[in-house]
């Protein structure tokens, strides 16, 4: 399967790296590519982490990656990384804005 990153996805992962280079360059290049991984990694087994809980008929999975949850959509052909947010912001309300 192919894994797309959408442009907020892509925006979530660039606004990850600036926080962390603020303090450390060095690891925010080498956190970065761990967390883009396993962005691509959900090619290889994407059923393997479940459906965000409460919200199940938007079918949205999500995995963890340290403190940060990967938050993408299976389709026919491709996986679909919708947002990458650290676990302790309003995960509910920029996903799920209206409930």
């Amino acid at each position: 399967m192919i894994v797309e990153l959408t442009a907020t996805a892509e925006a979530d992962l660039e606004s990850i790296g600036d926080y962390i280079a603020r303090d450390n360059p060095q690891r925010a290049r080498s956190f970065l590519r761990d967390l883009y991984r396993s962005c691509m990694e959900l090619a290889d087994m994407p059923e393997a982490w479940p459906v965000v809980p409460r919200h199940e008929r938007h079918g949205i999975r999500r995995r963890v990656h340290g403190r940060y949850l990967i938050f993408y959509r299976i389709g026919i052909d491709r996986i679909t990384v919708l947002h990458v947010l650290n676990g302790a912001m309003d995960v509910d309300g920029i996903l799920f804005p209206g409930g």
